[in-house]
């Protein structure tokens, strides 16, 4: 295949096929030379399926492979699915950061609270900013979303104009920060746009997403008329909804207290960035108990039935500082992300049984969606008039909803990719044209671990049917010095007949021993793994399980 010296090219290394952990990378310039910059750098929440791991990141080989080469980060926004591993991944690169004010300042105090974080020089990009990072040329377009400074990045290079929309939607009355910057994005349409990488999450949902402003209306109308105390739970980050909590709470004469520290650290954030000015001082939740009923809202983190969360731990009753009682009500002011569904319904059937009332999305609006759904995006394609369009952002029924209207609304190109394929954008007809190392990390307490260790996988059998111990010590002579030691953990203590499984181990590894041949008694490794294979088969036929079995052969 002949190349190009400006040939451009993008591939996605998260957030493709799935929502969460968002990285894309552009790359300008021949097969063999391109400079690159990378866009965004999230992480996804792992979930009951990987036991004991924290946060699951893009594995970012193919770019410490390219360090060289790499350009520069940009931020989009500061939700954590699309900066969230910086602080992890970002002193294997080493390379410059590009964001707004809020983002930077989220960034910085996310840093600080985390012992051992690196320094990682941010140049900060005033709103609807522009700045050249090595070969791109990338402007930066405000868009309305469900967290301040929220921007879609116009990149251009040689080979074309991309648009990179972010997570973004159109709201006339976004409370917080200026509404998506339409006049931007119609002088991008008529400069020419080659392509729209685009935000599919809501590609399956017709109309338009309600205003924040809406939401606003719904939740003063609600703490206006509530008898007791208002809890109200939503993402931390949404500062727009913290700021409407705020101004109901006022309106209604109350004191806002705010329970759970990600709340905390955001509204200080938001406080030093000039987005609460204004807005009443937030009481700390030691002052919670102090207040009367009718003259408290508090603002919980855990709207995704988090354990350790404040709202998980007030509906266990099992919160030292803030309680809830019969005629009191909770505000769920988000969604429940796709997975959390019994996690939430746990906090949820908590409260209402002390007596609480619930109040969702299924009822009042008191959520709204930061994402465009289907008619905003065929505003987009038809402000912008791309050549082609790329579905990102979403799972296989998102990215497909979105590229049938994109063909719909007439746009040329669409190509429909998933992370690891790389993509040629110009010259010449767009598609996959190679594919780069991608895949996932995971945070595993302290350290980052490849998703394809035994670590996780070892975990899931523990989970599923336990460990057997064995410890054997041999003479010289290959005779046990000492009976057998076992120890069973997540093995049931008793059979089908009521026979005692641990008996039945002991008998299984010591007949094990005592069947091989007296020269292969001296070896400590066949010794093993024949006490090892008998004592999982006994195991397995009371049980029909095969748990893993570990044994210790010591000679003395």
């Amino acid at each position: 295949m002949n190349q190009r010296a400006d040939e451009l090219v993008f591939a996605p290394l998260g957030g493709v096929g799935e929502i969460g952990m968002n990285l894309s990378i552009y790359g300008v310039g021949s097969e063999h030379k391109r400079s690159w910059l990378a866009v965004d750098f999230g992480v996804s929440f792992a979930g009951d399926d990987l036991p004991g791991i924290d946060l699951i990141f893009p594995d970012i080989r193919y770019l410490v492979s390219e360090r060289r080469n790499l350009a520069g980060i940009v931020l989009t926004h500061a939700h954590e699915d699309h900066f969230g591993a910086l602080i992890d991944l970002w002193p294997q690169l080493k390379i410059p950061v590009y964001a707004t004010p809020f983002t930077a300042a989220l960034l910085e105090a996310k840093r600080a609270s985390e012992p051992g974080a690196p320094q990682i020089p941010v140049t900060i990009v005033p709103l609807g900013g522009r700045v050249t990072i090595g070969a791109f040329d990338v402007e930066f377009v405000s868009v309305a979303h469900s967290i301040p400074e929220s921007n879609a990045l116009i990149i251009r290079t040689p080979a074309g104009a991309v648009l990179h929309t972010g997570d973004w939607k159109i709201d006339p009355t976004p409370i917080l920060g200026p509404p998506t910057d339409e006049a931007k994005l119609k002088a991008l349409g008529a400069e020419g746009c080659l392509a729209i990488v685009g935000d599919s999450t809501n590609a399956v949902r017709d109309g338009r997403s309600p205003s924040e402003a809406d939401v606003a209306k719904t939740i003063a109308e609600l703490v206006k008329n509530a008898r007791g105390r208002v809890a109200v739970a939503a993402f931390a980050s949404n500062v727009a909804r913290l700021r409407a909590v705020a101004d109901a709470a006022k309106a209604a004469g109350r004191e806002v207290v705010v329970v759970g520290r990600a709340m905390e650290r955001i509204s200080q954030v938001a406080r030093e960035t000039g987005y609460f000015n204004g807005v009443q001082e937030f009481r700390s939740h030691d002052s919670y108990g102090y207040l009367p009923p009718d003259k408290v809202v508090a603002l919980c983190t855990g709207s995704q039935g988090e354990p350790r969360a404040a709202l998980a731990r007030i509906a266990a009753d099992e919160h030292p500082e803030v309680t809830l009682a019969r005629g009191d009500c909770v505000i769920f002011s988000a969604r429940t992300i796709p997975g959390n569904e019994k996690a939430v319904g746990r906090v949820m059937n908590g409260l209402i049984d002390q007596g609480i009332e619930v109040i969702t999305d299924r009822t009042h609006l008191v959520h709204v969606s930061g994402h465009p759904r289907r008619e905003e995006l065929q505003d987009l394609i038809r402000w912008v008039k791309p050549q082609i369009l790329i579905p990102v952002h979403g799972e296989a029924l998102h990215l497909s909803e979105h590229a049938a209207l994109a063909r719909k609304a007439g746009v040329p190109q669409v190509v429909m990719c998933r992370n690891g394929d790389m993509v040629r954008l110009a010259p010449g007809k767009a598609g996959i044209v190679d594919e780069v190392p991608s895949g996932r990390l995971y945070k595993d307490g302290r350290l980052i671990v490849d998703a394809e260790s035994r670590t996780v996988a070892d975990r899931r059998r523990l989970g599923f049917a336990g460990i057997v111990s064995v410890a054997l010590a041999l003479t010289e002579k290959g005779e046990l010095a000492a009976d057998p030691e076992i120890d069973m953990v997540g093995i049931p203590e008793k059979d089908a007949e009521g026979g005692s499984m641990l008996d039945q181990v002991y008998d299984a590894a010591l007949e094990a021993f005592e069947s091989m041949p007296r020269g292969r008694r001296r070896d400590p490794d066949a010794v093993a793994e024949a006490v090892r294979r008998a004592v999982r088969a006994v195991v397995a036929a009371r049980w029909s399980k095969k748990p893993m079995c570990h044994v210790h052969v010591l000679a003395v």
